[in-house]
């Protein structure tokens, strides 16, 4: 892996960090945050292979910019996203964290 590849997957995961529980925020607004608006499937690919790591990042509170759960296909078990969210209080229905804008939160 490049070094400039690794410093980008250090800084998206910090800021997943950031996320507080209870809330989400999406690919690209991470991108954004880190002056790349155009990387937000880098960032989702990140988040991938963040999952079961040593990093401890909360990816399952990054989400698409719609709300929908697409990275929850990258987990070993599929339902493990949308249990997350909901115990942290986010209400999730047909793969989509409902009252989006009130739950939303730029890192």
């Amino acid at each position: 892996m490049k070094p400039e590849t690794y410093s980008f997957i250090m800084q998206v995961f910090d800021l997943a960090r950031l996320i507080p529980e209870g809330r989400v925020t999406t690919y690209g607004t991470i991108a954004r945050a880190l002056g790349s608006a155009k990387s937000a499937r880098l960032v989702g690919k990140a988040m991938n292979h963040s999952h079961g790591t040593i990093y401890k990042v909360p990816a399952h509170r990054v989400v698409n910019g719609s709300g929908l759960l697409t990275g929850k296909f990258h987990l070993t078990d599929p339902d493990q996203m949308q249990s997350l969210l909901e115990a942290e209080g986010i209400t999730v229905k047909d793969n989509q964290v409902q009252y989006f804008k009130k739950v939303f939160c730029p890192p």
